[in-house]
């Protein structure tokens, strides 16, 4: 395992390495999850790639530092990440809150984007009303209290009936993180607002969604595709918000096919 403190914050991370003269990837995890959510992805590109993956303030086995946070928080902790690191023109991949992440440091620090792949996110989710909701009832009662909710979100019938082990694990994962660092960036996400910054990406971007996601619907990421110039939008079939556990075969091949096609450095 590998740790690195980045402003008073110990994050956990994962260095991969591959071709230097390969962009890397980073992979930026969802709310209530940490980084093994993109296992069968980053079997895909292991070896022809290298590849960061962390798990964000809050969540996995990283520092839950003060909560609640802003999602400069979280920007801020995966810019000294990337420095600390020597990352420069890497392919930020981030899922929901994660996309957000990527968004938010493309508008603080372009040089270190080259391309992203935005997963089920938008430039704003949901509500103050939905957020405070969220947070009051995971303070009163744990995570345990939504996570039913939560994971018909995450996850088609079709995987609730033919995956029931594999939904127990991620109920583990969901219901194990901490609260403070649940309901702490749940803050972040009400208080986020990304819809100029969108506007102004102009590096390629790919948004991708699943076709059952109940967290960020394809109308809302085809509303996010729509106010990035020249993006790529793409809806993954049979997949709900986390189409890197449904469906890793899909979002690889949507992926790889993108950056095929990015313009040489």
């Amino acid at each position: 395992m590998q740790f690195t403190e980045i402003g008073g914050i110990t994050l956990h991370h994962q260095l991969i390495g591959g071709p230097a003269n390969k962009p890397v990837f980073v992979f930026v995890n969802s709310l209530g999850t940490d980084f093994r959510i993109w296992r069968d992805v980053i079997i895909r590109f292991a070896g022809d790639f290298p590849i960061v993956t962390y798990d964000k303030r809050g969540h996995g086995l990283s520092d839950v530092g003060t909560s609640p946070y802003r999602m400069d928080d979280h920007i801020g902790d995966l810019e000294g990440l990337l420095d600390h690191l020597n990352v420069k023109d890497a392919i930020i991949c981030g899922l929901s809150v994660g996309g957000m992440i990527a968004q938010g440091l493309y508008a603080r620090r372009p040089d270190l984007v080259r391309a992203l792949v935005l997963c089920d996110t938008a430039h704003k989710i949901g509500t103050a009303e939905l957020w405070n909701s969220r947070i009051a009832a995971v303070e009163k009662d744990g995570i345990a209290a939504i996570t039913g909710d939560i994971l018909q979100r995450w996850f088609t019938p079709d995987f609730h009936a033919q995956r029931k082990a594999d939904l127990t694990g991620y109920r583990n994962m969901l219901t194990r993180q901490p609260v403070v660092g649940y309901a702490g960036t749940c803050a972040a996400l009400r208080d986020a607002d990304y819809t100029e910054a969108a506007k102004a990406i102009a590096v390629p971007t790919l948004c991708v969604v699943g076709d059952h996601d109940g967290s960020t619907p394809p109308a809302l990421v085809r509303a996010l595709a729509d106010l990035i110039p020249g993006s790529r939008f793409k809806i993954i079939d049979g997949a709900g918000h986390i189409p890197c556990v449904e469906k890793p075969e899909e979002l690889t091949a949507l992926i790889k096919n993108f950056v095929a096609q990015l313009p040489p450095q």
